[in-house]
């Protein structure tokens, strides 16, 4: 079975302390219910998580759906996005199956990014790690002022912002994440074919402001 591995990238620092970090775990709970609700996706998206604070750690491995278990995320710390960025690089080499001239591996994996603040680590090694592999379409989510798009657009051209990190603007992007992963799976069962970029993902929600 080639399956879709999913990879989240949460923003768990002191600023996302309180609704925000709340909102991410309910977000992260609602869209699990919703995709086990869906037969594409039950079939094949695996999901991981990953968070980053002053370390980034993988905090789920890549699991099938069935199984998920919604860990218990804790807000404190600085923000080691480059360090993320190496872990989920390392996590995709090591997770992923490659496809090889014997047999198909797994699909190009899904990455989604949210973070509410500037790194405080280098995040070039980071950037360097995720362009050298070029081995997953990536989304990222600037959450609310503080966030920098400009600097998340060296890591994707996919990138999008809330113009707040509130709660209710943080479950409208997992409720958006939730319909994406639907999509992309969908896709590679119906037809074989992989999402690539923004355009063939669902519109956003008003919320959420695709950033050009």
């Amino acid at each position: 079975m080639r399956r879709l591995p999913v990879y989240l990238l949460l923003d768990t620092s002191g600023s996302m302390m309180g609704e925000p970090i709340e909102a991410v775990k309910n977000g992260v709970q609602v869209m699990v219910s919703s995709l086990r609700q869906n037969p594409q996706a039950i079939e094949t998206a695996f999901l991981s998580i990953i968070t980053f604070d002053s370390v980034a750690k993988q905090i789920v491995p890549l699991t099938d759906l069935a199984s998920f278990q919604v860990p218990d995320i804790k807000a404190t710390g600085t923000t080691a996005l480059g360090e993320a960025l190496e872990l989920v690089s390392s996590c995709i080499n090591n997770e992923v199956t490659k496809t090889t001239t014997e047999s198909k591996g797994d699909w190009k994996p899904l990455v989604f990014i949210m973070t509410d603040g500037v790194p405080t680590d280098n995040i070039q090694n980071g950037i360097t790690a995720i362009n050298k592999s070029r081995i997953a379409q990536i989304v990222a989510c600037a959450a609310g002022n503080n966030a920098d798009t400009s600097l998340l657009k060296t890591i994707t051209e996919s990138v999008v912002s809330l113009d707040t990190a509130d709660g209710q603007s943080i479950s409208k992007f997992f409720a958006w994440v939730t319909a994406s992963i639907g999509v992309a799976s969908t896709k590679v069962e119906e037809s074989g074919k992989e999402t690539s970029g923004m355009k063939e993902l669902p519109p956003p929600p008003s919320e959420l402001n695709i950033v050009l």
